[in-house]
């Protein structure tokens, strides 16, 4: 049985400010709590039990501060046996030592995967296959919705724009009389393109400045002629100039292992037929911005294959003047089933499956400059995970993509509020034995800016200075400053999915 990571620890008194296990964001499934993952935990209960007992507070309101964030990282530390993480002991017990040392506003921070499912879960929990598998999955609609998405991102994290990412869908355009649809009638899924662009809006008007940018699901495969088999270009060219002009879209999000148009295959970033001529119609309206999801595919056991990112190259050979930002940067958290996701990674090399083909392509081609892998999940995932991989995951984005395209994004909010993993990011580092050993630079607090959010603001043609003169001003500001004056605080909620295993022994 799957249940949300939240779920699972109030049921078994976990209280962290960060996950003590991979949570899914339904790309994959769930895997099992791991030994060292279940050492942190208890750790982490143990820890702040007494860290909270003496500094007279509830455990609770000591896990909603920075300390609390501290001592999950410090765990961490003490059980993987080297230090992954910066922290000290005073960051654990002195407020205000940790925001002494990484102050707030100190980097321009801009995520490029920021989900909400306007209530509505995912349905991979609800397919036929993950069923007959047994689980039963219950549903939080709440837990997805836009009021607690403006929570977690703006009023719990130090998030300063975000982009609102897609889910693949199809909107309809007619309904069966052929009458043309609008707004909630034309449909999409659980994230349709016209609901980002609303969502968009709302935010701005909200805040009084731009704080949210928002992306288009159209992709090449999603109006299909089944007559000839063939894409209906007269209704895909319809849909994007609808998505450019009338919603307003900042980037397109690609998903080619999904078939929402049923036209019976995914497609590929290369293909000159079925691709190319979206391609040209995005270029004649403005928009060359191009998000394609890579990697983390074991949720299409017929098209998965093409989330691999080996179609990368000669897409962006062929047109230098697109861009093209690689989610997750195309890590494959390994295939269908249950194999233990080490079988995808090679600690000989530090390489992980696909990651590898989007460094090859990289190594291959050193004239490319308009690749951008993005670390939405990948980080998350491997910060918890493994530590140590996620070193290599870093450090090999930076060696050969260079910190200046490597692209800030969380996934969230299935990890709940992005905080922690910004907290994980400004704590992070490179040992000096995998630098010497791989070739890999130290991280430093330039290379964090850019990673954080100057290189999203370059793709995005936003100017981070004058953005961050209008934030303090704004009236989303002015909602964060009343909400932390009534006592608020993070909630450490996550909400993707774990195995129920509150039935075990403790």
């Amino acid at each position: 049985m799957w249940i949300p990571k939240w779920v699972r620890d109030k049921k078994k008194g976990v209280l962290s400010a960060v996950p003590t296990q991979v949570v899914s964001n339904e790309e994959f499934i769930p895997r099992p709590q791991t030994t060292k993952q279940r050492q942190i935990e208890d750790l982490i209960t143990r820890m702040s039990e007494e860290k909270a007992k003496k500094l007279g507070m509830e455990r609770r309101d000591f896990m909603a501060t920075s300390m609390g964030i501290a001592t999950c990282f410090m765990a961490s530390n003490m059980v993987w046996g080297k230090k992954a993480w910066a922290v000290d002991e005073d960051d654990t017990m002195e407020p205000g030592a940790y925001e002494d040392k990484y102050p707030k506003g100190k980097f321009f921070i801009m995520d490029v995967q920021a989900h909400f499912t306007n209530g509505v879960p995912i349905g991979f929990r609800n397919m036929e296959f993950v069923k007959n598998m047994g689980f039963k999955l219950d549903n939080s609609p709440a837990s997805y919705s836009y009021p607690n998405f403006v929570k977690e991102m703006f009023f719990d994290s130090e998030t300063s724009m975000l982009v609102i990412s897609g889910v693949p869908g199809k909107e309809m355009q007619f309904d069966r009389m052929g009458n043309p649809l609008e707004g909630p009638k034309r449909g999409g899924g659980v994230l349709p393109s016209w609901l980002m662009s609303a969502r968009k809006k709302d935010i701005n008007e909200m805040a009084g400045s731009v704080r949210a940018l928002a992306q288009g699901n159209c992709a090449p495969n999603h109006y299909w002629d089944m007559k000839t088999n063939s894409q209906d270009q007269k209704a895909l060219f319809d849909q994007i100039e609808r998505e450019v002009g009338q919603y307003g879209i900042d980037s397109w999000k690609w998903y080619c292992h999904t078939d929402p148009g049923r036209s019976g295959n995914g497609f590929q970033l290369d293909d000159e037929k079925l691709t190319y001529p979206f391609y040209e119609k995005s270029k004649q309206l403005g928009l060359k911005r191009f998000s394609v999801h890579k990697g983390f595919s074991a949720q299409s056991r017929t098209l998965g294959h093409l989330a691999n990112p080996k179609d990368v190259e000669k897409a962006a050979l062929d047109h230098p003047d697109l861009t093209f930002v690689i989610y997750h940067s195309a890590l494959q958290h390994a295939p269908f089933g249950e194999p233990e996701f080490q079988d995808s990674y090679d600690p000989e090399t530090g390489d992980f499956a696909w990651h590898d083909v989007l460094m090859k392509i990289k190594q291959r081609n050193p004239q490319i400059n308009n690749v951008y892998p993005e670390i939405g999940s990948s980080f998350g995932t491997l910060a918890i995970y493994n530590p140590e991989m996620c070193q290599h995951l870093i450090g090999k984005n930076i060696k050969y993509y260079g910190a200046d395209h490597t692209i800030w994004g969380t996934d969230c909010l299935w990890w709940g509020s992005p905080q922690w993993a910004i907290d994980a990011f400004k704590r992070f580092q490179i040992s000096d034995e995998l630098c010497e050993k791989f070739g890999y630079a130290k991280v430093t607090d330039e290379d964090k800016a850019q990673i954080f959010g100057l290189n999203a603001a370059k793709l995005y043609e936003i100017d981070p200075a004058e953005v961050r003169k209008t934030i303090p001003k704004d009236k989303l500001s002015a909602l964060k400053t009343a909400y932390n004056e009534i006592g608020a605080s993070r909630q450490n909620t996550a909400y993707g999915w774990v195995r129920d295993d509150t039935e075990q022994k403790a």
